[in-house]
């Protein structure tokens, strides 16, 4: 890779956290120092693993611990091996994807692109977290019953998933192999409890994630969904960048936005860049719709 494709790229990483942590800068400490420096290229493909089941076999805290509780990971980033970044080749079709991620300055709700979606028919992922759940229990229930949108789980406090309690960008990452469950199952079992059914896919805080933690998120039965494009920035980007950086987007790709900022940039970024695309033929999916 080019240096300056890689700059690019690290720049496009830093911002992707602004939207989940009050908008504060992405820039500080704790920035992990191995694996890739930022979003993969569309349509890349990670180390083949199985597709875990939404149905697969309960797995205990304690069964965690005793089988990844000595594993060494060898890498820390988007690119681990079984996270799925893109959509199958050969279609015309993009997944947006929002986040939703709580706690301080991360539990607003942007009732505008929501609205536009809808007005749109445009069907979406949400990745929503336990803390923006809590905050927002009538807003849930009803995103939740429409058949437009995906509830996907972001997580139960917002953290990046490491075994070694690395961090992203100053935010303290899980510590172990329990911690790594703790993060999972909590908002699952909550999910699962208010959807009927658990959910199939997981973005931990920040998108970060060691392979050992993703072989994780595959053995409580979800699929860890990353991105390929990062389409506000965190909800730090204008509507004239969000337009732009999502009304380019290529074939098969997964673009990452927030659904938790109402003051950024990204609703009216979204209502310009969605016609854009449709007029150049895509079509819109949820990640459920293109991933077996």
């Amino acid at each position: 890779m080019r240096t300056g494709r890689r700059a690019v790229l690290a720049a496009m990483a830093s911002s992707v956290l602004a939207g989940c942590a009050g908008r504060k800068s992405a820039t500080s400490g704790g920035t992990p120092t191995s694996g890739p420096p930022g979003a993969p290229a569309p349509n890349a493909t990670a180390t083949p693993t199985p597709t875990p089941s939404a149905t697969a076999p309960a797995v205990t805290r304690a069964e965690i611990v005793a089988r990844y509780g000595h594993a060494v990971p060898h890498t820390w980033g988007f690119l681990a091996p079984g996270v799925v970044h893109a959509l199958p080749k050969g279609k015309r079709q993009i997944a947006l994807t929002f986040d939703a991620c709580g706690g301080p300055g991360g539990s607003g709700y942007d009732k505008a692109l929501i609205d536009f979606l809808r007005s749109r028919e445009v069907p979406a992922t949400l990745f929503i977290n336990s803390r923006w759940i809590d905050a927002n229990p009538a807003l849930f229930r009803r995103l939740a019953a429409e058949p437009l949108f995906e509830i996907a789980n972001h997580g139960t406090r917002h953290r990046p998933l490491s075994v070694t309690g690395r961090s992203a960008y100053g935010i303290p990452g899980t510590r172990d192999a329990g911690e790594v469950y703790d993060e999972i199952a909590g908002n699952r079992a909550e999910l699962t409890r208010l959807l009927g059914a658990p959910p199939r896919f997981f973005r931990s805080g920040t998108a970060y994630c060691d392979d050992v933690a993703a072989r994780i998120v595959g053995d409580l039965g979800e699929r860890f969904a990353s991105f390929s494009v990062n389409g506000d920035g965190g909800a730090t980007f204008t509507p004239e960048q969000v337009r732009t950086t999502v009304g380019s987007a290529p074939d098969g790709s997964i673009v990452i936005c927030h659904m938790n900022h109402p003051d950024g940039g990204t609703a009216p970024g979204i209502a310009a860049a969605v016609p854009r695309l449709l007029a150049s033929g895509h079509t819109f999916v949820r990640l459920s719709d293109a991933l077996d």
